[in-house]
């Protein structure tokens, strides 16, 4: 077994940070494994791309013959596995794809994984091992306005068939833990934010949308509410399950952060406002525009999370300790947003990189240029995914 860890789904948007903050913070190599859909880029890691501990392969997690000759040829310590179809407004038009990445995909994996793992000639190699999950805290359902947030033991109640996919996903990885002892961890965040997500979610599709004077579609009534997680918070987090977590275990990943949507849309056009104040669409909050609610819409999540946020005593402070006071949804964040959109589309009409890393960021390595693709006929018919996770 070597020093090394095999990421699936990496050129997406939360892998891509996560990638990121690895070469930076870690010594081990990570290998990546994306199929390159409509939402990965392998842009978003073109800084990183001639990394000596960093290797790309372009390949889906459904090729069992693929995933198993990596695993034999890369002799990974654990396996991340981001991989998935993650927009909810997509699994409603057309769930199969989520069946088949979000579903049969972890199966092959798993699968592969566990012939891996057992084929590990030293008990040590074996016990060093971890299968890590990524998942979504959509899987809990929907909570009323007082209920209180979800934790590791809310039962399941998934409403959209992109729920329905991640929590057949976690029960695959919980069963194989139970009956195979495959070394296996889950996490399961609330919404993430921050750089290089693609813009069919909330917060990237209204910065879009309104630099270019187009209205900013919100679903029903827009009360709506989610947790916001920082992107970089949520990698921290994964970083300390995959090297602190318990096998078997299952771990909420929140950023304390609860926030309307309509409120979220607000506070982009007020930035806005700010940022372009000769702009002919200021000001920006009247492009807001109410649609027909989305069918099965969850009216509210929310996270407990202090299972991670507690430190096992005895031992090393947590990585993730800051996450309890961490990086909320805060007007800084999305003005550092806004302004990167801003001054991208002033100089790339067709070509713009206003999902790319922000300025001044912690991490050095995320300071990239490219110019990311954002291609506008894949923005689902002008409505913004509050839901998902990646």
């Amino acid at each position: 077994m070597n020093d090394t860890i095999l990421v699936t789904g990496a050129a997406g948007f939360i892998g891509s940070n996560f990638v990121l903050q690895w070469l930076a913070a870690e010594s081990a190599l990570l290998v990546n494994l994306d199929a390159l859909t409509y939402a990965g880029n392998a842009g978003s890691l073109i800084d990183v791309s001639e990394h000596p501990r960093y290797h790309f392969v372009h390949g889906d997690i459904n090729d069992r013959r693929l995933v198993s000759s990596l695993l034999a040829e890369q002799q990974p310590s654990a396996i991340i596995h981001f991989a998935a179809e993650s927009h909810v407004d997509r699994s409603i038009r057309g769930p199969e794809e989520f069946i088949r990445t979000n579903i049969q995909g972890t199966f092959a994996l798993l699968e592969e994984a566990k012939a891996y793992w057992k084929s590990l000639a030293e008990e040590d190699q074996k016990a060093r091992f971890r299968f890590l999950h990524v998942s979504t805290d959509e899987v809990y359902g929907s909570l009323a306005e007082h209920d209180p947030a979800f934790c590791e033991t809310t039962p399941y109640a998934p409403n959209s068939p992109y729920a329905a996919s991640k929590a057949a996903s976690d029960h695959l990885v919980r069963a194989y833990h139970h009956t195979y002892g495959l070394p296996t961890l889950t996490t399961n965040c609330s919404n993430n934010y921050g750089p290089f997500q693609f813009p069919e979610k909330l917060i990237p599709l209204m910065i879009h949308n309104a630099l270019r004077g187009e209205p900013l579609p919100v679903y029903g009534d827009g009360q709506n509410v989610r947790d916001w997680l920082y992107v970089g918070d949520h990698c921290s987090a994964i970083r300390c399950v995959l090297h602190r977590g318990r096998c078997g275990e299952t771990y909420n990943i929140g950023g304390r952060s609860e926030r309307r949507n309509l409120d979220v849309v607000r506070t982009i056009c007020a930035v806005l406002d700010e940022l372009r104040p000769d702009s002919l669409h200021k000001p920006h909050a009247e492009l807001i525009t109410f649609v027909t609610d989305r069918p099965g819409h969850d009216r509210r999540y929310a996270i407990d999370f202090s299972k991670i946020s507690i430190t096992p005593t005895g031992s090393p402070p947590s990585p993730t300790a800051a996450i309890a006071t961490g990086s909320p949804l805060t007007t800084p964040k999305l003005e550092a947003l806004a302004s990167h959109a801003d001054c991208a589309q002033g100089h790339h009409s067709r070509r713009r990189h206003w999902h790319a890393p922000l300025s001044g960021h912690a991490l050095h390595l995320q300071a990239a240029s490219a110019h990311l693709r954002q291609a506008d006929d894949l923005l689902p018919a002008q409505r913004a995914d509050a839901g998902g996770y990646s």
